[in-house]
């Protein structure tokens, strides 16, 4: 029999707490999203934008095909980092359950109604043998009949909600830019520009419309809208240059 080290059988094929408490499989859900591309979502007064950081890996791949941001109802969107199949099925459910509330309720659901039945999906994962957490992290972002909202959804189904929140790699990065800029009083077009700016600090290269992709959903119209090449490329043009690199620390 081969030597297993202590604690080893406990991040195998099922999510079950470990001797000190921790739940592996979770956890290296939560790892799977940190490889992942930068998405962000920033609330105003105006709205929310939801921007994300876009990577075609090969000249033939057809660019219409590779999306990171996805409406799930008129006045709902969703960003996503991490594994991108798990999130689409995430995105499945969402639809399912805005179209089921509108149904049976006749009215939007609501934006923090539809968070939580998210993190409650993903929470039923990290519990039931022959499955594993959904390696996904989604910011979900919507205007509904109270105001715009902002909520982010992680692997274990904790749903939190933001006023601005970055996930994916570049995370750290850009949460640092957003603390130092973010503005409620904002404008939308503003809002915009910063989240281009934000998505320039990780991107590799310059920045241009076919690396960043972003959604807008005004609290005025209350509809979700994504912005076409020719717009980011004008959002593009407004901004400053880009600051110098900082120097290595020795």
């Amino acid at each position: 029999m081969a030597f297993m080290p202590p604690g080893a059988g406990y991040d195998r094929a099922i999510t079950i707490f470990s001797p000190d408490g921790k739940l592996f499989q979770v956890q290296y859900a939560q790892e799977a999203v940190k490889r992942g591309l930068t998405a962000l979502g920033i609330k105003v007064s105006e709205g929310v934008v939801l921007a994300a950081e876009k990577r075609v890996r090969s000249k033939l791949v057809e660019e219409v095909s590779i999306e990171k941001i996805f409406q799930v109802d008129e006045h709902i969107g969703a960003a996503a980092s991490g594994l991108i199949a798990d999130a689409r099925v995430l995105i499945d459910h969402a639809r399912i359950e805005a179209q089921i509330n509108r149904l049976r309720y006749d009215e939007p659901i609501s934006v923090q109604t539809l968070a939580k039945r998210i993190g409650d999906i993903k929470q039923l994962y990290t519990q039931h043998g022959g499955v594993r957490p959904f390696g996904a992290r989604l910011l979900i972002a919507g205007v509904d009949a109270e105001s715009a909202h902002l909520f982010e959804t992680d692997p274990s189904g904790v749903v939190a909600a933001y006023k601005s929140q970055a996930i994916g790699g570049g995370a750290p990065t850009v949460t640092e830019l957003l603390e130092r800029r973010y503005d409620e009083k904002m404008s939308l077009d503003d809002v915009i520009v910063l989240a281009l700016e934000a998505l320039r600090a990780v991107i590799e290269g310059e920045l241009d419309p076919d690396k960043v992709e972003i959604a807008v959903i005004p609290s005025e119209t209350k509809r979700f809208e994504k912005l076409s090449s020719e717009d980011l490329a004008k959002h593009i043009k407004r901004m400053g240059p880009k600051p110098p690199a900082k120097p290595a620390k020795e």
